[in-house]
């Protein structure tokens, strides 16, 4: 069967970031998501694994091109300055390989699409794009220039407030309340107003509601519990007006997240635990800088999990012999097998680079990328003074636990790099 062939079916979208699996799961048993409850009924929703590190900056483009980061080339948020220890924010440029949107441009069909993260800036394509977080201007993150202004009209915000809301929940309940409807006014903005054959939504605050109120979402004695449900209700009452709809203009309907979530424990700092078993040294006691990478130095994290050896003729600063590299990894690995907290083993599983990712694009990626138990955030913050602490995010991403839904589910395991040829099939 060719890719693209004479059939005229449009295709939706929706994308629920960082929704698990087994919490919509119970949302529908408790009556929470009634609407999603009836699109469960016309076949399950599965389980999805997604690919690593388990972050909406790897995991989105995995699912638009149908890659892995070997193949589409975003291992995280951020990234090295070639040729420095100097960290970048990664961007739609990173992406190295054609979206779902590209292939269908080709062909002269036209996509709409609302918020998907790594999509920043807006790059040109046949419909509309605007780009999710992270995008710092408004109008470098929408295409075409001539949206803008209705979007601004709409009161649409690309996210919201991060840094305030992980202190203030008052105003993190009323920007969740605020985007999310912003989210639904541009997309029937975009549905009536564009002739598009791919149209695809993604909330993200679901993500959000859950990184800082996980705790709130799963004690129904908590204060904020009740506003945790209803945002979950307005959130059904999105998939459920858009499901019905796709159906009215006889489109196909896919559903998924983009990682999965769980309660967060501990958070444990990837860095200081390199620096404490002597993989990691800086030039002086302000170590709060990959720039500042002491010569010696065997290995160094990226967020959240991402390990990367020191080589020699790779960077600056090098320190381990080409030859040596299989050594070093092997030695990381054990002792990062062995590390524990009040008895309990911290990490699940590490993945060596070749284990993980195939593509013109693996060299770029890390040396290991380390997996936690359920519980233990992992993540690679500089200038930590211990290994292990508890802050105010209560909720942290899982990577076995995504979802995903088509009326037509494929047989057996479904992984995130599945989907676009499911999607483009429709073509």
């Amino acid at each position: 069967m060719r890719l693209f062939d004479a059939k005229k079916r449009k295709v939706v979208v929706i994308g629920l970031d960082g929704v698990p699996h087994s919490l919509l799961g119970k949302l529908v048993a408790d009556g929470v998501t009634p609407r999603l409850a009836e699109i469960g009924r016309v076949a399950p929703f599965a389980r999805m694994t997604v690919t690593l590190p388990e972050i909406s900056a790897v995991s989105w483009p995995s699912f638009a091109t149908g890659l892995n980061p070997g193949g589409h080339g975003v291992f995280g948020f951020t990234d090295l300055k070639p040729g420095t220890y100097d960290v970048r924010f990664t961007s739609s440029a990173d992406v190295k390989a054609p979206t779902i949107w590209d292939r269908l441009g080709r062909v002269r069909k036209r996509a709409v699409v609302v918020n998907q993260p790594s999509t920043y800036p807006a790059s040109s394509i046949n419909g509309a794009l605007v780009a999710g977080f992270v995008a710092v201007d408004f109008d470098r993150a929408i295409m075409p220039p001539a949206l803008r202004p209705k979007l601004r009209a709409l009161g649409y915000e690309i996210d919201i407030d991060t840094v305030k809301c992980r202190e203030d929940h008052d105003l993190l309940q009323k920007q969740l309340t605020a985007t999310l409807d912003g989210r639904r006014r541009a997309a029937a903005l975009l549905w009536e107003n564009e002739n598009w054959d791919y149209f695809e939504l993604v909330v993200t605050g679901t993500d959000r509601l859950q990184h800082y109120l996980w705790d709130a979402l799963a004690d129904e004695g908590h204060p904020r519990h009740d506003f945790c449900l209803s945002y979950y209700r307005e959130v059904d009452r999105l998939v459920g007006d858009t499901f019905a709809r796709a159906r009215e203009a006889g489109a196909a309907f896919y559903l998924l997240s983009d990682h999965g979530f769980c309660a967060a424990q501990q958070e444990v700092y990837l860095n200081t635990w390199l620096v404490q078993e002597g993989f990691l040294s800086f030039e002086s006691d302000k170590n709060d800088s990959l720039a500042a990478l002491a010569a010696g130095t065997r290995a160094f994290a990226l967020d959240p999990n991402r390990v990367y050896v020191n080589v020699a003729g790779k960077y600056p600063r090098g320190a381990v012999r080409p030859g040596d590299v299989g050594a070093v990894k092997a030695e990381i690995r054990n002792r990062l097998m062995a590390l524990s907290y009040d008895g309990r083993p911290v990490i699940k599983k590490v993945f060596d680079r070749d284990e993980l990712y195939d593509g013109p694009h693996v060299e770029k990626g890390p040396d290991l990328v380390a997996v936690a138990h359920h519980g233990f955030d992992v993540k690679a913050h500089l200038g930590k003074s211990e290994v292990f602490a508890k802050t105010n995010l209560s909720g942290m991403h899982t990577y076995d636990d995504a979802v995903f839904w088509s009326a037509q589910p494929p047989p057996g395991d479904v992984v995130i790099t599945d989907l676009a040829a499911l999607i483009l099939a429709n073509y």
